[in-house]
Order: structure tokens, then sequence, then C-alpha cells
């Protein structure tokens, strides 16, 4: 029997589970009260993060520990812990449910994330449609000064602290570390060019970490239970539970914490099965930006990082897509592409110009209007973007069309020879 809410959701089933009242019932601030006191320094605090095997949450699964420890704390003048939590990724919702129940265990994180890295300041960077998480979130950090947890000369240790948050505007690409800075200093949301990175040039170009929301809430977790009880809960490369968003074709979609390392048919099954009776097609394991994989490589696999790329493709953000047997792949996959041509910033020529070739042939195919040169001009499109570009959204965007081919391409054949769909043959 899989184990469920062990770490992020382990309070989103109490009444008020936003209040600080209930998250100080349930042996909340402890962590941060004995980091204040002294009695755990942050290089003690970066090894047992590291023992965790705690990755990054947010898609490029970077050991969290490893990347603190990147920050020079001892680096004159300011520095600064931002919380990602634009969560734009097409299937994303898992982060925003902590903000709506457990927001001061983020809070809690975010602060010895802080003190680690040698900040005084976090942001936390909310996606601009959440509206009610932002409030929840807001309304928790104002709990947390008043409680005397924020602030200046933090309960007399001589530590000052404090939390601002910041709502996005909608921008798929400001969920790219770099966008989210440019857009928290007022301007536009585009990625910057790496080097510098983040840790040595980021916020009003001063050092920055910057982790996601998930990964931050698991903090206190880890030092209150320690570092191993959390490895253990997961595989040997990625320790931990870990939040998947399941949506698409399923009897039960929502939020599921798990031990990273279950089998996808055991989360597949907590979803309540692919709806309405019908059998498995494909899934996208981690977001729209990962890629494909038909049934058959989805049911064979684990939900961990190492699994999902053995099968072909990436554990992203968690985001699970299940599409049943009347799935219509062109269609499908010309939302997609309508999605990132539509997001795209602009700013490479390769994305820019790309993603709308991309959308328009997947259109016109789709529109039974297709040519037999169609499929070839999308392969070869799609590899002109990746790898070309400063972020990663070209990539994002090229590896859909990809993996649909790959697995796929007799669908879209289909309708460039007989301008319709495969499923209005009969």
């Amino acid at each position: 029997m899989v184990e469920l809410n062990l770490c992020c959701y382990r309070n989103n089933h109490l009444e008020n589970s936003w209040d600080i009242d209930t998250y100080i019932a349930q042996g909340g601030y402890q962590v941060w009260k004995k980091v204040l006191a002294g009695d755990l320094s942050p290089q003690e605090i970066i090894d047992e993060v590291k023992t965790s095997n705690l990755r990054g949450r947010g898609g490029a699964g970077f050991p969290t520990g490893l990347k603190w420890s990147f920050m020079n704390r001892q680096a004159p003048g300011p520095k600064y812990i931002v919380c990602n939590s634009d969560e734009s990724e097409p299937g994303t919702f898992k982060d925003r449910d902590i903000m709506r129940y457990n927001p001061h265990q983020l809070i809690e994180g975010m602060m010895i994330a802080g003190y680690v890295i040698g900040a005084n300041t976090g942001y936390n960077y909310i996606r601009g449609e959440f509206w009610e998480p932002y409030e929840r979130f807001t309304g928790a950090v104002m709990q947390a000064r008043k409680a005397g947890l924020l602030g200046k000369d933090i309960l007399d240790s001589g530590f000052d602290f404090d939390l601002h948050t910041h709502q996005g505007a909608g921008a798929y690409i400001c969920g790219e570390e770099t966008a989210l800075i440019e857009s928290l200093e007022g301007k536009k949301g585009q990625p910057r060019f790496k080097p510098p990175f983040p840790a040595s040039y980021g916020v009003y170009g001063r050092p920055t970490t910057i982790n996601n929301t998930e990964t931050l809430a698991s903090i206190p977790m880890i030092l209150a239970k320690g570092g191993d009880w959390f490895a253990k809960l997961g595989v040997p490369n990625a320790g931990g539970t870990k939040l998947f968003s399941m949506s698409g074709h399923i009897e039960k979609p929502g939020n599921f914490e798990i031990p990273l390392g279950t089998p996808f048919k055991d989360l597949l099954e907590l979803a309540g099965g692919v709806w309405k009776g019908r059998e498995l097609k494909a899934v996208i394991p981690g977001g729209s930006s990962t890629a494909l994989l038909p049934a058959d490589k989805a049911l064979a696999m684990t939900m961990d990082y190492d699994s999902i790329a053995k099968a072909g493709s990436f554990l992203g953000a968690g985001s699970v897509i299940i599409m049943d047997d009347q799935t219509d792949m062109v269609k499908a996959l010309e939302r997609l592409t309508w999605f990132y041509y539509d997001e795209s910033c602009g700013q490479c020529t390769p994305c820019r110009e790309g993603t709308g070739w991309m959308y328009r042939v997947v259109h016109r195919i789709r529109q039974g209007k297709g040519r037999p040169e169609d499929l070839e001009t999308l392969k070869d499109v799609s590899g002109k973007i990746m790898g070309r570009v400063i972020c990663g959204l070209g990539d994002a965007a090229a590896i859909p069309v990809t993996s649909f081919l790959q697995h796929f391409e007799h669908e879209f054949r289909h309708y460039i020879d007989h301008g319709c769909s495969i499923f209005d043959r009969a």
C-alpha cells in the first residue's frame, strides 16, 4: 500500500491547516527555533540536506544541498533567497496546494534556506493567476511576522530575515529562473545569458539562490526527522516523497504525494484509473515539456528520475497527463504547439520563428490540408530549435513534437493521406 502525504501535504487534512496555530501544534517552527538558537550551523544543515538526496522539484532535479553550497555566505553585501512558485507548466498544480493548505512549512523552509546562504531577504514569486494561494501565503507571512518569527533580531538571535510576495503576470517564461529575476526586478520577463549564474549575479545583481516551492517546503521535515529518514523514503538517486499532479483522462484528477520509486500503475490506481473504463494510450509524465510515452513504457516504469529517463522522458515537475485510447494525437499536439508559440518571449529567433512554424504545420495537418513533406518539415524545424536558444523553452516546445511523431506518426500520416483523423475511418 502506498503511503501518502508524509512531507509537504502532511497537514492538508487538518481544519484550518493554513493557520499558524495549527502548524505550531504539529511541531511547526521548532526547527527554525533550533537554527536561531545556534543548534544547527549552516554547514550542518547543508550536510543533512545532502544526506537526504533531495533534488530540485521544479523540473531540473539538481541536488539541493549542492546548490546551496555554491553560495558564498561570507561574501559582503545583500544576498537573496527566491522561491519559484510560478508553476506555469501545463498540467502542474501541486505547489498551489502547498501555499493554500500548508504555507507555514514553506515559510519555515525559506527562512532556513535564507539563514544557510546568509540572506536577510526572501521573495516568493507566485503565478499571476494564483490569487487564493497568494492571499493565503501573504496572510501566513503576516502571522509569522506578528509571532516574532520574521523581522529584526528574530527571537533575540541577532539574525534579521523578512519575506515578501511578488505576483507574476501569467507568463510561462517566468518559470525560468533568470526570466523570473528580470520580472521580479520590474522588467520584461526574458531569460538572461548564463554565465553568470544567479549564485553570483541574481536579483539586483546580488548572489541569489532560487528553489522551487516543493523543494523549500520539504526542508523543515528533513531537518526535523533527519536526512536518512527522507532519503530512505525514495530511491538511491533521489530521496523522499514527490508531489504528482494527475490530470487528463482519469477518474480522480488531483495531487498525490507519494514516495519516489512508486510504480506508475499504482499512482494511476490512486487517481481512479483511466476514465470511462477506457484503455490507456499514452502519458506525459512530467508536464507538457517532457516527452510523451506510449502506454506500454509508462506502465513498466516507476515514478523517479532514473526510471522515467530510461523509459525515454523526464520526471520534470511531476505533472502527469493521462491520455485514453480515444485521444486524437494530432489535435493534442496542435494544442501544445499553439501554447508554446503563444508563450515564446520572442528573444531568440529559432524559438520565436520555429514555434510558429510548428504550430502552423500541425494546424494545417489537423485541418485536413497536410502535405506529404510536412512531417519532415516538423522534424527539421524542431531539430533546429533544440539547443540553439538561451533558455529551455525552445527545447520544451520541440520535445512534444519529436515524441508525438516518434510514437504516433501513423496518426499524422492518416490525416495527410485522408484529410481526417483515424477515428473518422468508420
